[in-house]
């Protein structure tokens, strides 16, 4: 709750003073009745009982009829304020004709401060305590200074610690209310961090699925446009090589909305080299001489791992037809303890692998506006627990390496 919405809360019920949060209004009001009782015995023992005493008792009676009315009043708006002034108003007069009535000014005081605002309470607990001071006074043959050194300080002591609680329940309130606001906001920061992932995450699946998938017919088409005339045969397969590429790029179109794992996972009962080995036979059909080895017993993979090994294979691959000028890629998947590793290895022209150089690579490939490349590899494995190596220098050929954990984060933990 913020000060603000407190502060409306309080002025709904009506109370307003330090103690307003505390509730023992109950216990104020046994402790007054029991007091007016005591009171009332006090001074029928101290007096004879006449005209005077019976008004004194019948004036106890109304006070504590009074206070006993605090369970009907209206607990909203001015009511509670008026009740308080009312039973205090009843215990002045009662306090100056009998001062053995004294010692109810106690439960009194803390119901002012309870309900009235600090300075209007401060101010009816200095008369409260003005009258208590007098009645005492008259009922002393000789000045006592403790009759005026004693309730002026208990009643400036009382106030100035409840004032000093009321300061500290204040500030923890203005804690408590910024807590919240920062805890608000932080879930407001994660929700769009969690949309930006999710956007980065589809953005990466689409060029690696539909953005391959379009290159590569766009380079068929090119090769049958130019062979179309000397070579119709040729140019007719790459054609409808085309036309298969732009089936699958279809169809994972849907699965991207579907949100369901590559469409080469499909049918392989968990096979991840059988779908490993479509990817790289999809690559051949393009033009590049590409050459899958297995090696070690690859059981079972989480979809995630085997998902983003799909579409690294994929995604390298297109990467080498397009910019490597490679005559031969081969692609590794090797089942180590926990772990699964992967290397792609051209024969290109190669390219400077540093990592300056692939962030100065990247910022110009998206002032471009083209795909991720090597930066959407990179993301897609460590999105999966994954390490990505390259190497490559110029005229050298590229190696990619990429290491994929094939264990739970709970199994990867344990000791």
């Amino acid at each position: 709750m913020s000060a603000e919405t407190g502060g409306i809360a309080q002025a709904d019920t009506g109370a307003r003073g330090i103690l307003a949060p505390v509730r023992f209004g109950r216990a104020l009001l046994v402790v007054l009745l029991a007091l007016l009782v005591v009171c009332a015995v006090r001074y029928v023992i101290r007096h004879s009982v006449d005209h005077t005493t019976w008004i004194i008792l019948a004036g106890a009676a109304v006070l504590g009829a009074v206070a006993l009315m605090q369970s009907i009043v209206p607990r909203r708006g001015a009511w509670p304020a008026a009740w308080t002034l009312v039973v205090t108003a009843l215990w002045v007069v009662l306090t100056l004709i009998a001062p053995s009535f004294a010692w109810c000014a106690v439960p009194l005081a803390f119901q002012v401060l309870q309900i009235l605002p600090f300075w209007p309470a401060s101010a009816v607990i200095a008369a409260m305590t003005a009258v208590v001071i007098a009645a005492e006074a008259r009922i002393t043959p000789e000045f006592d200074p403790t009759i005026v050194a004693g309730p002026v300080g208990i009643a400036f002591a009382t106030i100035v610690a409840y004032r000093a609680l009321d300061r500290e329940a204040t500030a923890r309130q203005r804690l408590v209310d910024e807590l919240t606001e920062t805890q608000a906001e932080l879930a407001a920061a994660q929700h769009r961090a969690g949309g930006l992932a999710e956007r980065a995450r589809l953005s990466r699946e689409i060029h690696d699925s539909v953005g391959q998938n379009l290159s590569s017919i766009n380079l068929l088409l090119q090769a049958a446009q130019q062979s179309w005339d000397r070579r119709p045969d040729a140019a007719r397969e790459q054609v409808r090589t085309a036309a298969d590429s732009a089936r699958a790029g279809l169809d994972e179109v849907r699965r991207v909305v579907r949100d369901l794992a590559p469409g080469e996972l499909e049918g392989t009962a968990g096979s991840l080299p059988a779908a490993v080995q479509r990817v790289v036979s999809d690559a051949a059909k393009h033009g590049l001489r590409a050459e899958f080895r297995s090696h070690g017993e690859i059981a079972d993979v989480p979809l995630p791992v085997a998902s983003a090994i799909i579409r690294t294979v994929r995604g390298a691959l297109a990467n080498v037809a397009e910019h490597a000028r490679a005559s031969r890629a081969v692609v590794s998947l090797t089942a180590q303890p926990g772990e699964l590793r992967l290397d792609i290895v051209d024969d290109g022209i190669g390219f400077d692998a540093r990592p300056a150089a692939r962030q100065q690579a990247a910022a110009q490939r998206r002032a471009q506006g083209r795909g991720h490349g090597l930066v959407g590899i990179a993301e897609r494995i460590a999105a999966v627990g994954g390490q990505l190596e390259i190497e490559s220098a110029h005229g050298e050929g590229t190696t990619l390496s990429a290491v994929f954990p094939t264990a739970s984060a709970s199994e990867r933990t344990e000791p």
